[in-house]
Parts: structure tokens; C-alpha cells; sequence
């Protein structure tokens, strides 16, 4: 007797198969995101052209194997079964989540997947060109390319959504950004007189003792360690030099993490690695035996961003942090460090002050730069902003919100990567990631009663270990504001944020 499809074993099987054939999607799509990672770090300039067309071919092999229609079918089949109703939670999940994905992927046409992965290589590589010659001329074109079809793409995906939801559903399901920028409102309105507070105070950190010269060689040493340390495996990960630092997950034990270098700036190159070992972490974190599979890939890019923040800033920046690192900085640095202590560097880091770059602003001030950037794509995307006119656009933005104007479009406009990667959507999962750090790192200290002298002693388990079963173990089975709400039996507020920032930045300019 043939068992009916709906039958337990039925069933089974072809949740088994399913899994299958979504592992083997995942391998392959891998391989694409080991193509796009050699670009950035090894690939010779002139080979651009042809890793286009590789990337191109692969992330055409991968909508290919997304959309089968047998694997469709199965699905279907599933999603109408016991499994969905009485399976284990990472069955269930899995099951409805490969069932929205499929769904979300077949409405996409082959033909707009590989122009996309064509183009983004290509708009790269423009932008390499553009920003070291402050040439905007360069990269419009290809933005404007881009744009187009991510304007193209948002229709597919998501044809009754907001063309701008349905990019930003890619990196922080579930969202909408009318509740982000509700959000991001409120939390403006705290930002901007704490930055004008800072800056009136009689007190200022100074930081002359972190811009002297750190030889790049000890640099790296140094910044190996510190990422060692915190928990980042390097026998299942390796850190490379690139133009704009980044974390790739290309498997279970692949975890490849980038960064810049400054000879006259510690900060640009270890808070990098922080940041994207924080990345690592959870990547590392995910668990292996749902590889390629929603239980096994992270909650969203928001939650990506709260483990590298949370390393970042809230464990790097802390004075616990230094009393542990500062003797190992030494040992590296002996001649900048010779006359140095633990208070004086971690204050020297506690400088806010408005700059040029994002990824080397301070923490106060960060999260303005994020917000020019979402209200800038934002309105490429919803056709109230041309692409020819961002260069002004950012200008004007940027004068009104920091108080000068950039120099160069290098400095301004041409400074990201992620618009010419096609990472339209992406910015704002920035300050929500702070947002959720700080509300993670709050209950973690309420749970974990040594964590600062654990920090004090370079005992970072502890904390990791939290993070680990919270946040890391539950993959994408939980949306992101359900996730930290469970984490933190707290509903998600920029409270915990506004809180820190105020403390720990109020000690430091003697805000009181």
C-alpha cells in the first residue's frame, strides 16, 4: 500500500528531502559569497570583469535552485501537513520560513538576479575607482543602474508592499520603515542634545594618546589577539585587509572577517576587528547542524549588528575591558604606551566629536549618520530623489545635521560601499543593532552578577556564553524584536540605549 503524503513517515521523508535540497542551495550560494569575498580582499583590478561573469553565473545557479519546482511542491506539501502543526519548533520554523522564502524567490525573474549580481560586481569596482578619486561622475551611472533594479526587484518580492519595505524585509524581516524612522525620530531627539552637551562641557577627553604611530605589523598582532580572546575561533576563521571591513559566514567553520589599517589611528583597526569578530561570534554561534536551514542563519542584519556593536562599543570601550587589554597594548606599543595607563586610553576613547566618516565615528554620533543615510535612500527609492542629486542631498544633510560641510565626495557621498553593492535597505539595521545591543547587554548584566570583573580579568566566556544560548542558539526562528524581547523580558526600547550612551559618555565629559 502506498502511504498517503500526509502520513508522519510521508511526511518526514520529505521534510528530508526539503532540508536537502536546501542545504545543497546553500553550499552553492557560498560558493557565490566566496567569490564576492575574494573581490574585496585579493582579486587583481583588472580581473573585475570576469568576476562579474562568475558571480553573475553562480547567483543565477542559486535563484535556479531556490525556485525548483519540485522542491516548491514539497513544500507545499508540508506546509499542509502534521509537521507544521506538531513537528519540533526549528521544524515548524523551517518549514514556513523555506515556504515564505520560496515564495518570495519564485516572484523574481532569472533574468533580474544575474543583472543584479553583474552589475553590484561591477558598481564595486566603480566605487574603488570613484572614492580614491573623489570622482562622483564615475559611480552615478552605475547607481543609477542599481537603484533601478532594487526599484525593479522590491516590485517583484513584494508587489503589494512599500517598495522600500520589501528591500528592508531582506536584512530585518518584518520591519517597516515607517515605525523605524518613527523610532528613529525619538531617539534623534535624545542623540542631539547629549552631542550638544558634550560638546559645551569644561571637560574633554582628549585623544592624542591613540593617534600616535602604531606600526601596522604590531597592529596586527595585537588586534589578532584581542579577537582571540573575546572568543572569535581562527581554526574556523581568518582575518584579512580590505577597503571596507566586513564579515563573511561561508559555512559552518568559514568565517572570514576583514579590516582597514591606520598607522596614526589604534581605534580604526581594533574596534574593526571588535566589530566584525562581534560578527564572527555569531556566526560561529549559529548552529551547525541547521546549516542552510532558518534555524541554523541569524535573526536578521539587526540583530547581526547588536553582537558586533555589543563587542564593539559596550564591552570595548568600557574601562573593564582595559584593564584587561591595556597591559597587552603595551606589550605591543611600548614606545606610544610607555607613560600610558588603563584610565587615560579608555578615556582617550571617549571622545565625541562629529566627523566625516561613519565607520570611524563615535558612538554618540554614529547612529546620525546612519539616519542621514536611510532618509537618503529612502527617497531615491520612493522616486523623490534623483541619484544625480545625492552628492547634494548628503552636503546639505550632512551640514545641518554636523555643522560642516565634506570636503570631498570622498568624504561624503562616495565613503559607503553598500549602495554600490546593491545593500539598499541595509543602513538602517545600524542603529536598530545599537538599539538591541544596548537592551541585550543591560539583561546580561543583570544575569550575569561578575560580569564586569569577568571583563576586568579578560573572562569574556561568560558573557559569550549568554549570547550563545539567548540569542545565537535560536537562529532565525524568532523575528528580531521578539528575539531580544524573549532574550530580555523587556519589550524592545531605545531607552536602554539613550541610558547608556547618557552614563557612560555623562562620566566622561563630567555631565553629572
Amino acid at each position: 500500500m502506498t502511504p498517503h503524503p500526509h502520513d508522519r513517515s510521508s511526511q518526514e521523508q520529505l521534510f528530508d528531502d526539503v532540508c536537502a535540497h536546501a542545504r545543497q542551495t546553500a553550499v552553492l550560494g557560498s560558493v557565490e559569497s566566496l567569490l564576492c569575498w575574494d573581490e574585496q580582499t585579493m582579486m587583481p583590478p583588472r580581473a573585475a570583469s570576469h568576476r562579474a561573469a562568475q558571480v553573475e553565473a553562480v547567483a543565477t545557479l542559486v535563484h535556479r535552485q531556490r525556485c525548483d519546482r519540485v522542491y516548491g511542491e514539497r513544500l507545499a506539501t508540508l506546509a499542509a501537513g502534521p509537521l507544521v502543526r506538531d513537528g519540533s519548533p526549528q521544524v515548524r520554523t523551517a518549514i514556513r520560513l523555506l515556504s515564505k522564502d520560496f515564495a518570495k524567490h519564485a516572484r523574481v525573474p532569472e533574468r533580474l538576479v544575474g543583472a543584479l549580481a553583474k552589475t553590484c560586481v561591477e558598481a564595486q569596482q566603480a566605487w574603488l575607482t570613484a572614492r580614491a578619486a573623489s570622482s562622483w561622475s564615475t559611480l552615478e551611472p552605475w547607481l543609477q543602474q542599481v537603484f533601478s533594479l532594487k526599484r525593479e526587484l522590491a516590485a517583484c518580492q513584494m508587489p503589494d508592499a512599500d517598495p522600500y519595505d520589501s528591500l528592508l524585509d531582506d536584512y530585518e524581516p518584518g520591519a517597516r520603515w515607517e515605525t523605524i524612522a518613527a523610532q528613529f525620530s525619538q531617539l534623534r531627539d535624545e542623540i542631539v542634545p547629549l552631542v550638544q552637551a558634550c560638546a559645551g562641557s569644561a571637560r574633554q577627553p582628549d585623544d592624542a594618546l591613540v593617534r600616535q604611530r602604531y606600526p601596522v605589523a604590531d597592529q596586527q598582532r595585537f588586534v589578532r589577539e584581542v579577537a582571540s580572546r573575546i572568543g572569535f575561533d581562527f581554526h574556523r576563521g581568518r582575518l584579512d585587509t580590505t577597503a571596507h571591513p566586513f564579515c563573511s559566514g561561508l559555512g559552518p567553520h568559514d568565517c572570514r572577517i576583514t579590516t582597514r589599517w591606520d598607522e596614526h589611528a589604534l581605534p580604526t583597526a581594533l574596534y574593526g576587528v571588535l566589530h566584525e569578530a562581534g560578527h564572527g561570534l555569531y556566526e560561529q554561534g549559529l548552529p551547525t547542524e541547521w546549516y542552510g536551514l532558518p534555524p541554523g542563519e541569524a535573526a536578521s542584519l539587526g540583530i547581526h549588528e547588536s553582537q558586533s556593536r555589543l563587542w564593539e562599543n559596550l564591552v570595548g570601550r568600557s574601562p573593564e575591558f582595559w584593564e584587561w587589554c591595556f597591559p597587552v597594548a603595551r606589550a605591543a606599543f611600548p614606545q606610544a604606551l610607555a607613560d600610558a595607563s588603563a584610565a587615560r586610553i579608555q578615556e582617550s576613547l571617549m571622545v565625541v566629536r562629529p566627523s566625516l566618516i561613519r565607520v570611524e565615528a563615535d558612538e554618540v554620533t554614529y547612529n546620525l549618520h546612519v539616519m542621514m543615510r536611510f532618509d537618503l535612500e529612502r527617497a531615491v527609492v520612493h522616486g523623490d530623489l534623483a541619484v544625480a542629486d545625492l552628492p547634494e542631498a548628503w552636503n546639505e544633510r550632512f551640514t545641518r545635521d554636523f555643522g560642516f560641510r565634506p570636503p570631498s565626495d570622498a568624504e561624503g557621498v562616495l565613503q559607503d560601499i553598500h549602495w554600490s553593492a546593491g545593500l539598499i535597505g541595509y543602513f538602517p539595521t545600524y542603529t536598530l543593532g545599537n538599539i538591541f545591543a544596548a537592551q541585550l547587554m543591560a539583561a546580561a548584566a543583570r544575569q550575569l552578577p561578575d560580569l564586569d570583573s569577568d571583563l576586568a580579568a579578560g573572562r569574556f566566556a561568560g558573557l559569550l556564553s549568554w549570547l550563545r544560548s539567548h540569542v545565537h542558539a535560536h537562529g532565525r526562528q524568532l523575528e528580531s524584536v521578539a528575539l531580544v524581547e524573549q532574550a530580555t523580558g523587556q519589550p524592545v526600547s531605545a531607552s536602554w540605549l539613550v541610558e547608556s550612551l547618557r552614563r557612560r559618555y555623562g562620566t566622561a565629559y563630567g555631565l553629572g
